[in-house]
């Protein structure tokens, strides 16, 4: 996927304030808009600077796509990295499905998914009462704190225009309960911590996407914990019994004899907690010792010699 500059669509400089890009699109919509225009192209370069538009004129977005591009260049190929998004706190959600319909896949990867909260309008006695809109932020934890529970305080970058009208991001600290057994894309909903009602109406929520921070040794999948087990060739051929450390306690897993490389095993109920809580899943991988030991390359050069093992055999015609 190609990396899209939307400062260069658009002519402006990054730093440009929000009437710049205002007057820029405008003055580009008048020559490239298709009911106007007769360039070639225009209907497709309209499409380029609705969607550029689109991203710089909504504060959220723009420091969103600022905190991503600074090292990207345009048209290098891209993949926006893992939780790129994480500790943004946005008052919607992604895009609306007709922008992701009309624009770029580029667009799409970046802000699309579950548009934001609706509010609730109503009247009471004349007046006219909104529920605040809720917030959203995407939160990484550590995995630990899934099996103990804990109380995490959690900084969140809220973008807003600047009196030059220029994105500024201010910091928002919040000391977050975490509930034992969480999982990855559950939400923790703090009440009243959205934006704020109007005409009486109740402040929205906000709502903390969790995610969790890579582990050196396991990867979650919902409750589910996966390892890869790395086991000698003669554990691996014998049998043995092994004790793996758990982000919380221990468990003794029983390798059956003769397992090999890529067999999986399952410890059931040792995952994340919760109710039912989820597994452990075990990769085995058998790892050998380095010939360059000299005992070691003695031991293979008799197995050569002495054992009768073919394990291509069965591939042969």
């Amino acid at each position: 996927m190609e990396f899209k500059d939307y400062y260069t669509t658009l002519g402006v400089a990054r730093e440009a304030s929000a009437d710049e890009i205002k007057k820029a699109f405008r003055k580009l919509a008048r020559k490239y808009h298709p009911d106007v225009s007769k360039e070639a192209d225009a209907e497709a370069r309209m499409k380029e600077i609705n969607e550029a538009y689109t991203v710089l004129s909504d504060v959220e977005k723009r420091a969103a796509y600022d905190q991503l591009g600074r090292a990207t260049r345009p048209g290098e190929d891209f993949r926006p990295p893992p939780d790129w998004d994480a500790g943004f706190e946005f008052s919607e959600r992604g895009a609306s499905p007709s922008d992701e319909a009309q624009f770029s896949d580029f667009f799409s990867e970046l802000f699309g998914g579950l548009g934001g909260a609706q509010r609730g309008f109503h009247t009471q006695g004349g007046e006219f009462r909104a529920r605040g809109q809720d917030h959203h932020a995407k939160v990484l934890l550590d995995l630990e704190d899934a099996f103990r529970g804990a109380t995490r305080q959690i900084a969140l970058r809220v973008p807003r225009l600047d009196e030059q009208g220029r994105v500024v991001l201010d910091t928002r600290t919040l000391n977050v309960r975490i509930p034992k057994g969480v999982h990855a894309g559950q939400i923790i909903r703090l009440a009243g911590q959205g934006s704020p009602g109007i005409g009486g109406g109740g402040a929205g929520d906000l709502l903390l996407e969790v995610h969790f921070r890579p582990h050196a040794r396991f990867r979650p999948e919902g409750r589910d914990l996966h390892q890869t087990l790395k086991v000698t060739p003669w554990e691996a051929a014998l049998g043995a019994v092994i004790a793996i450390d758990l982000p919380e306690g221990s468990v003794k897993v029983r390798i059956p004899e003769g397992a090999q490389s890529g067999r999986q095993l399952r410890v059931r109920g040792k995952g994340i907690p919760g109710s039912p809580p989820g597994d452990l899943l075990l990769d085995i991988q058998v790892m050998l010792p380095s010939a360059d030991d000299p005992k070691a390359r003695a031991i293979y050069e008799q197995m050569a010699r002495e054992i009768a093992f073919d394990p291509r055999r069965d591939e042969r015609t």
